[in-house]
């Protein structure tokens, strides 16, 4: 009696799955889900409402009024917010950018010369004139000048930092000529074309090195600095020049010193130097060394060169909180902690050492709230007097008028759309320049996804997430889940918190009748010290212990969460997750799609590894690479491939398709030929793809033949 009990139990609920899935999709319920993207009603409606107000010289501001087409013109200075209205936008006009014979240019800040690279030397271009002249001419193939290559990044444009008087150049003679080289083919009709360049790996005997020097553009005298050649490090990302220039140096006012940080290859010593712009001599201040990895910041690198008071400002994480601190430029001591308290201080924007003030964004210091969420503050050189400028709950992003006495205050959370108001720098109110209408975007079919909170694996932290439904749910049903992932530690899977009316393709997956999810795990950026080590030299963790607890905590609330059908997919670093969850965890995800994965980080460019893995020692690589546990492969899964990734070498993904065919595993695998690492025009087949994928093999359906996502 009690089987069949059980077994009639068991009949119902296989019913009651079939009854609530579509067996066979259409296109019209593709069409339903590509109309929750970009391009649809929604996205319509909010961009009707959008504003976008910007500045103009003289510290006035325009935008274009969305119910009449009009341009509002707004000078802030003016008492009761003075205001002009024109037909025309007063959008200043573009200067025409300059063309040089060699690469890209970067332009002097007085505007008048341009430098380039030509050959592996460094020439410069009067812009007035025309006229081009060497500045350097002993650069020679892979120990070139300015030349820009990380491995997983390469371009032709020049890594310099001009003098604020435009009459020197930083830069540095990069040395790659005992780099390994890295090759891709590209496919066409008859021959192949071969692509080559240096690309280091972790465990290479040596890395690419940069010789610092200064070059006086005028006379073309190079001052070459006394010192060894440095590792191609910096403090904030896995490229020196991540925020697009010489990052990690500033010169004096004068230009006789230039502050510049050494950074050693593992990144756990940073030493802040000054070098003597004149004679080349070198002067170590002080120096960090910490047991993981030293970065200067999110987003911006956060140390900032005073030699007016004979003062520097640092960025450091030994309170476990990411905090400034003001250092004695003579002594190397620090003077004192400027920022202090469990919150995380990201970018630093302005300092004005005038009036000992420091503009600065931070996350987490705001009670009560999303500890992602930026907020921007003022505070002395002494930490005493610190003014909260953007205090309303939300996450807010600003932008400086031209003078730095304004600033325009956008905020919003993914449930709520943008409010952006017009503020001085004492964080008063001046205008009110527009909110987004809800409703509107409510009746054109947007649906919020909804924020929420678990905690980890270990139960250590508080972790944060976004979860997407589809409009038609039925609470009473179960419906399979689906992971994405991107588990950093650079980044998050989430990564920005503001206002999205159609974030990738997230909605539209929820609409195919899944519940799609979107897990902060811990490891990731903008939290404390503890919480972005929390994995440090164990990348193969990749932060699933984290999605699975999260998942199980969601399901327990949640009871239309079917986690018995798991699937999930990443890219790049998701790629690597993505995999590893199939491998590791094949018990819990059954559908998994792994794209331009690095999957065997000794197979990756050497920063990466190096500053989240350390050196390479022993098996450490070895056993967090991917191929190792492919035999444990029960589900489906496909892995993707850019056939000229040259981000992350499509070789990643064919260790791992090799050793799926030496465990007798299937497998699918796409190659997108010519396809660089985001898949370029290719992208929207790849998207299909996915969906075809988890319809398919989560939902046991039938999608619609060779379906194409057409996005106006």
């Amino acid at each position: 009696m009690k089987k069949y009990f059980l077994l009639a139990g068991l009949a119902q609920m296989v019913l009651g799955l079939a009854a609530q899935q579509k067996s066979v999709f259409t296109p019209a319920d593709y069409d339903r889900a590509v109309s929750v993207m970009s391009g649809g009603k929604a996205a319509k409606a909010y961009s009707s409402q959008s504003i976008n107000p910007q500045w103009l010289p003289g510290d006035k501001l325009w935008y274009r009024l969305p119910a009449t087409g009009q341009y509002l013109i707004i000078d802030p200075s003016v008492k009761k917010g003075g205001q002009t209205v024109a037909e025309q936008s007063p959008a200043p006009a573009r200067p025409a950018p300059v063309k040089v014979s060699g690469g890209p240019g970067v332009v002097s800040p007085d505007g008048t010369k341009v430098v380039y690279i030509r050959d592996w030397n460094l020439w410069v271009k009067e812009i007035a004139t025309g006229k081009e002249r060497p500045l350097t001419t002993d650069g020679v193939k892979d120990f070139g000048y300015a030349t820009d290559n990380a491995g997983w990044t390469h371009s032709d444009r020049p890594i310099v930092l001009w003098s604020p008087d435009s009459k020197k150049i930083a830069t540095f003679q990069q040395d790659q000529r005992h780099i390994k080289d890295m090759y891709l083919v590209r496919t066409k009709v008859g021959a192949p074309e071969l692509e080559q360049w240096k690309y280091p790996l972790p465990g290479d005997s040596a890395i690419i090195k940069i010789h610092r020097l200064v070059l006086d553009v005028e006379t073309t005298a190079m001052i070459r600095f006394k010192m060894k050649p440095d590792d191609r490090r910096g403090t904030l990302c896995d490229d020196i020049a991540c925020d697009g220039s010489f990052g990690d140096n500033d010169w004096s006012a004068d230009g006789k010193q230039l502050a510049f940080v050494s950074v050693s290859r593992d990144h756990k010593t940073a030493q802040f130097r000054v070098a003597n712009t004149g004679t080349g001599d070198i002067r170590t201040v002080f120096e960090e060394k910490v047991p993981t990895q030293y970065e200067s910041g999110q987003g911006m690198a956060n140390w900032k060169f005073l030699p007016e008071t004979n003062e520097v400002i640092w960025y450091s994480e030994r309170s476990g909180w990411g905090h400034l601190y003001l250092y004695d430029l003579l002594t190397g001591n620090v003077k004192q902690q400027i920022t202090r308290g469990d919150f995380v201080v990201t970018k630093m924007l302005q300092v004005d050492a005038k009036k000992r003030q420091i503009l600065f964004e931070a996350k987490g210091r705001e009670p009560g709230e999303n500890p992602y969420f930026s907020h921007f503050y003022t505070t002395d050189f002494g930490g005493k007097r610190m003014v909260a400028l953007t205090p309303e709950p939300g996450n807010h992003s600003m932008t400086l008028s031209p003078g730095g006495r304004y600033f325009v205050d956008r905020y919003s959370t993914p449930v709520v759309p943008p409010v952006i108001k017009l503020k001085d720098l004492s964080g008063k109110t001046i205008r009110e320049l527009g909110a987004t209408d809800l409703s509107g975007l409510k009746d054109a079919g947007w649906q919020a996804p909804e924020m929420f909170s678990v905690k980890s694996a270990n139960q250590q932290f508080d972790l944060y997430g976004l979860l997407y439904k589809p409009q038609n749910l039925d609470p009473s049903k179960k419906y399979p889940v689906v992971v994405y992932i991107y588990p950093g530690p650079q980044g998050g899977s989430v990564g920005n918190w503001s206002f999205n009316i159609a974030a990738g393709d997230f909605q539209a997956l929820a609409e195919l009748g899944f519940i799609v999810v979107r897990l902060e795990g811990s490891c990731n950026p903008n939290r404390s010290k503890a919480f972005h080590d929390a994995c440090y030299g164990h990348m193969g963790e990749n932060t699933l212990p984290d999605q699975i607890a999260g998942l199980r905590q969601l399901a327990a609330k949640n009871s239309f969460m079917d986690l018995d059908r798991v699937g999930i997919w990443g890219h790049s670093g998701g790629g690597f997750a993505t995999a590893a969850a199939m491998f590791r965890y094949p018990e819990f995800f059954k559908v998994g799609i792994a794209e331009s994965g690095n999957h065997d980080n000794r197979n990756y460019e050497d920063d990466w590894g190096e500053r989240y893995i350390g050196l390479l020692e022993g098996d450490n690589y070895e056993k967090q690479a991917n191929q190792g546990y492919a035999k444990n492969l029960q589900g489906k899964l496909m892995l993707v491939t850019g056939g000229m990734d040259d981000n992350v070498p499509p070789y990643n993904t064919y260790l791992v398709a090799d050793a799926l065919i030496k465990a007798n595993k299937s497998f699918d695998l796409v190659v997108v030929p010519n396809a660089r690492h985001g898949y370029g025009a290719d992208s929207y087949y790849m998207m299909r793809r996915r969906w075809d994928y988890f319809v398919e093999y989560l939902l046991g359906a039938r999608p619609p033949k060779d379906y194409k996502i057409n996005i106006p």
